[in-house]
């Protein structure tokens, strides 16, 4: 991981589900209303859960697989059809925010930190959800999954959110909660934080990069440049 910038960040990208919002009750909705229109049994949220991160068709044939169901390409397109129509329907009636997550971010908003969002979530669900939870006037991008010509671990989806932000080389980090989101920085050469929550206690990093709230990154906030320290002799 690239180390940490003496003068410090002016903005951070953030992974949405797991990160920022606790999504799995609306995402295990959406996939069990797929699973009993086909006659299977629901599945516990927590179990879905396992599979969260890489995307809605990685999500079903996950759990398809896991679950020993069969299927094909084209039985796949449909039940990742079906999966994201029922979310949209029920984007965010069971999804809360993290503790302090929402407040945290007002806060660094408010401290002139400038905040992206970089998800696997399809980008009109993402846009649809930022809406709902109040989130739009704070995040300067989102790009979701199907926004990029490929979408995380591929740091090209990373680094899409930072192009359109225009970011500094350098002056930015990634705030995520899993090895995808882990291995996506270190893909782009960016540096890394992972939060407590969502699957961030499974991510292995050095104690400087886990942090115990989102409010933890004010400390990293680039000074004005008349409070740096002078490098003249």
């Amino acid at each position: 991981m690239s180390q940490h910038p003496a003068a410090g960040y002016d903005a951070f990208i953030f992974d949405l589900d797991g990160t920022l919002i606790d999504s799995g009750p609306d995402i295990a909705a959406a996939v069990n209303a797929y699973l009993q229109e086909q006659g299977h049994a629901a599945l516990e949220v927590a179990y879905v859960e396992r599979f969260i991160g890489n995307g809605p068709r990685r999500l079903i044939q996950d759990i398809l697989l896991d679950q020993g169901v069969a299927f094909d390409e084209a039985t796949l397109d449909e039940a990742v059809q079906a999966y994201i129509g029922h979310y949209r329907r029920h984007p965010a009636s069971r999804t809360r925010f993290f503790p302090h997550v929402k407040e945290d971010l007002e806060s660094l908003h408010a401290a002139g930190i400038r905040l992206g969002i970089c998800t696997n979530k399809p980008h009109a669900l993402t846009r649809q959800i930022l809406d709902l939870l109040a989130l739009s006037p704070l995040v300067e991008v989102a790009l979701g999954a199907d926004a990029v010509p490929a979408c995380k671990p591929d740091p090209g989806h990373l680094r899409a959110v930072a192009r359109h932000m225009a970011l500094v080389e350098g002056a930015w980090a990634y705030i995520g909660d899993t090895p995808v989101d882990q291995a996506t920085a270190a893909a782009a050469g960016v540096p890394f934080f992972v939060v407590p929550w969502g699957g961030g206690g499974q991510v292995q990093v050095r104690p400087a990069q886990r942090l115990q709230r989102l409010r933890d990154l004010l400390s990293y906030k680039i000074a004005p440049l008349a409070a740096r320290p002078s490098t003249t002799t």
